[in-house]
């Protein structure tokens, strides 16, 4: 089969299941913190972890430029440390495609944890339980369905990245293109036909993933 078919397909599954390997690990890191915790200026601090849910991917896209540029703090410190530049690498499509997809976790886990049902945790700790045995072995099992729909929801939304993708990695063939900058491409070369076959395995994959995620969310009293 053709490279330009069968690299976009399998950078972008490769930068997805990254990214939301790495946004899963925080998600619930930070679900759980605020499912624990209260401390002042808690609802600032979640809609600022929220905001990459709203705001447009290019502004997403040049605070990433800003951070991790080679005049970004964090950028900078990358390159004199390490050697280390993520700007034009899928390695950077993995950044912006985890940024745009953490907020579906976070949000899927701080809601999945808040339904747990505090006796259950009170009663593990009456037997003595530490509280990460409480969180890995009774409050994870109960909210995993909630959880795993959420992360089934983020693998989507980074297949699908498009504008952070674009400012971060660029577009280059071979490189850091990913599905959707493949469509875009094609469709501006007018190649309709590797268009149409890329648009069809992006829109066949992320139909699978929401109906999957769907049935999680469904109660199995429904299902």
């Amino acid at each position: 089969m053709d490279t330009t078919f069968l690299f976009p397909v399998q950078l972008s599954l490769r930068v997805a299941a990254l990214a939301t390997l790495t946004s899963l690990i925080f998600g619930v890191v930070l679900g759980w913190v605020f499912h624990r915790c209260r401390f002042p200026g808690r609802e600032l601090v979640d809609a600022i972890l929220s905001l990459p849910m709203v705001l447009p991917p290019t502004v997403l896209g040049y605070y990433l430029i800003v951070l991790l540029g080679r005049n970004g703090f964090l950028g900078r410190w990358l390159q004199d440390a390490f050697g280390v530049t993520l700007i034009f690498t899928w390695q950077g499509a993995v950044i912006a495609a985890a940024v745009v997809s953490f907020p579906l976790i976070f949000k899927s886990a701080r809601a999945a944890l808040d339904g747990v049902e505090r006796k259950y945790e009170d009663a593990a700790r009456t037997m003595g339980y530490p509280e990460w045995r409480v969180f890995l072995q009774v409050c994870l099992p109960l909210a995993g369905r909630g959880i795993l729909a959420g992360t089934m929801l983020a693998f989507a939304r980074a297949m699908g990245e498009f504008g952070a993708t674009l400012m971060i990695a660029g577009n280059l063939p071979g490189r850091t293109q990913t599905l959707s900058l493949a469509v875009y491409s094609a469709t501006q070369a007018g190649q309709d036909s590797l268009a149409a076959q890329l648009v069809l395995v992006i829109s066949v994959l992320c139909t699978l993933i929401l109906w999957v995620s769907g049935r999680l969310l469904t109660p199995k009293w429904q299902a």
